[in-house]
């Protein structure tokens, strides 16, 4: 019997991504945004005219971050340094603990993760759970539910 599970299509990312653009404009910045399925794996990613190359790598690891945890980058990153252990304990290289990766819950499932780079940690969070709220399906949030 096949499984299906929801996650997050083109059409959210491109809405969340738009949501994020839009906010960007208005304060004069720019960041590189990337939308994860449930899995952790890339559906979009955008580096806005300006962004910085390396926050490429640093978004998307955000985004898988906080699908595969299935909590925001910097509640990882404060448990880690409550714990005094490295990201590396998590046995993934492609794990971040920087601030600004959310996940995406319907209901009481993560159906993906949106992640800012380029900005402060609480800019990017704050600015990832905006694009959330863009995102055209009904019933998502950055908390469970």
């Amino acid at each position: 019997r096949m499984m299906l599970e929801p996650t997050l299509g083109h059409d959210d990312a491109a809405a969340a991504i738009d949501a994020i653009r839009a906010e960007l404009a208005a304060r004069g910045r720019t960041a590189v945004i990337a939308v994860a399925d449930a899995h952790g794996e890339l559906v979009a990613l955008a580096r806005l005219d300006g962004a910085p190359v390396s926050s490429v790598a640093v978004a998307t690891a955000k985004a898988r971050t906080a699908a595969r945890l299935r909590r925001p980058t910097r509640v990882l990153g404060e448990q880690i340094r409550a714990r005094g252990i490295a990201v590396a304990y998590y046995a993934d290289p492609q794990l971040t603990a920087f601030g600004g990766g959310v996940p995406v819950w319907s209901g009481r499932q993560v159906v993906g993760a949106i992640a800012v780079s380029g900005l402060s940690d609480q800019e990017d969070e704050e600015l990832a759970a905006l694009g959330i709220a863009g995102m055209p399906t009904r019933g998502l949030s950055a908390a469970a539910g």
